[in-house]
């Protein structure tokens, strides 16, 4: 039994089989983690708001960090996947956010973004 806990394998096993555990129980339950601006990017999507990217640029990379969990609620359009899509919507660069019919290229901000839309809920601001 000691030379069993001595082996650096054992640990690596274990840590593994927490590992898949944790992703098995948030597969079979279903419960995608609470991110910080879900009812925020919900809105944004309700609202008629889309963002254009690519997988590839940076900015969109940032963009969706800053959204963090709650960036599978916006209305996302990869713009590689559906260059016609992006061509129509007058898409010129990455990321693109188009709000109230007008476009707003280049990364917004979380406040920003409240303002274009008109979005009135407090709770979902950024704490300063």
């Amino acid at each position: 039994m000691k030379k069993i806990l001595k082996s650096p394998w054992t640990y690596l096993i274990i840590v593994l089989v927490l590992i898949s555990a944790f992703y098995g129980y948030k597969n079979i339950t279903g419960k995608a983690v609470q991110g910080q601006y879900d009812e925020f990017a919900k809105y944004l999507t309700e609202q008629g708001v889309k963002m254009y990217g690519t997988e590839w640029c940076s900015h969109c990379k940032n963009q969706k960090k800053l959204f963090g969990n709650s960036f599978q609620y916006i209305n996302y359009t990869d713009c590689d996947k559906n260059r016609n899509e992006c061509s129509i919507a007058g898409v010129t660069g990455y990321p693109t956010w188009k709000i109230n019919n007008q476009t707003h290229p280049g990364e917004q901000s979380i406040e920003r973004l409240i303002y274009l839309s008109g979005y009135q809920n407090d709770n979902d601001k950024p704490k300063k």
